[in-house]
């Protein structure tokens, strides 16, 4: 049950109310915003609610327990608020949501209704969808270590303990030529065997996605040709002579981080841990040696 401020009980007893809605997104990189389905903007607690976003929301229901209640938020995708680029690049992954009643004849006057996480966010030509995820989603997230045949630490954390600053480990190059936002031909890491960056991050340096990073799914060396296949498009264009930094991959396998990083020593897997095969075998039935006992002479 929620407590409402005691001008707002009363604005809701007169019989005609002045009420709207207001979001406030927290994002991944602390930015905050203020959406608002009303026509003029409001403020409170130091956040300006932008009016007329296009903000609109479905129907949340609440139950007993412990299951996580969703709904849903659409909105219109502007340069000014909401962009596309900046959903592309993961701004907004997992964002602190607020969502308020509010009466804006008085923002005083309100109540929040929902506290919770943005979930999975699709995107269209001109709008947006995104899910809004209750607090008791975080009891569904892995706490603690689990035990595993791979590596649960990531490459070069402390756990790890690989520097990737090692020359080894890490290159620069440059775009020579671009398919898509997703594959390109690259020079700069003809000296690498193919594959060695599979796993790994490249991160822009310069051009259109400078300060952004993706994940490699693909490094492929074919004679001096050296392409390279991104699991994600970039939020802008790739273009020849855009520079980038790459760090090499780790697939978290016992084999490749003594063959490949020389780090047998910080595996953070099990690789010996025995698996279904041990649980369920039994012993062999034995047979008895000619003249002699089954257990020998």
């Amino acid at each position: 049950m929620k407590t409402l401020p005691s001008g707002l009980q009363d604005h809701l007893s007169s019989g005609a109310t002045t009420l709207c809605w207001c979001w406030k997104i927290v994002r991944g990189d602390d930015a905050v915003q203020g959406f608002t389905d009303h026509d003029v903007p409001l403020v409170f607690d130091g956040v300006t609610y932008e009016a007329a976003s296009g903000f609109t929301a479905s129907e949340v229901q609440s139950s007993l327990g412990l299951a996580v209640d969703n709904l849903t938020v659409m909105g219109a995708l502007s340069s000014a608020s909401l962009n596309e680029d900046d959903l592309a690049a993961g701004l907004y992954d997992d964002a602190a949501i607020e969502i308020w009643r509010v009466n804006w004849q008085a923002a005083d006057q309100r109540v929040l209704m929902r506290k919770g996480n943005l979930g999975q966010v699709s995107r269209g030509a001109s709008a947006f969808q995104a899910e809004v995820r209750g607090l008791a989603h975080k009891l569904n997230q892995s706490v603690g270590r689990a035990y595993g045949y791979s590596c649960d630490a990531d490459l070069g954390d402390a756990r790890c303990t690989v520097d990737l600053a090692d020359a080894r480990f890490n290159a620069t190059g440059l775009v020579t030529s671009a398919g898509d936002a997703r594959r390109f031909t690259v020079s700069g890491l003809a000296e690498f065997a193919d594959g060695w960056f599979a796993g790994g991050k490249l991160g822009f340096t310069s051009g259109a996605n400078a300060g952004r990073a993706m994940d490699v799914k693909r490094h492929a060396l074919a004679g001096s040709v050296c392409t390279v296949e991104l699991w994600q498009a970039m939020s802008e264009s790739v273009a020849p002579g855009d520079a980038f930094r790459i760090t090499a991959g780790c697939d978290k396998q016992f084999a490749t981080c003594k063959a490949k990083f020389a780090n047998a020593a910080n595996f953070r897997g099990f690789p010996y841990m025995p698996g279904n095969d041990a649980v369920l075998s039994y012993p062999a039935r034995s047979q008895a040696l000619d003249g002699g006992s089954r257990y020998g002479n």
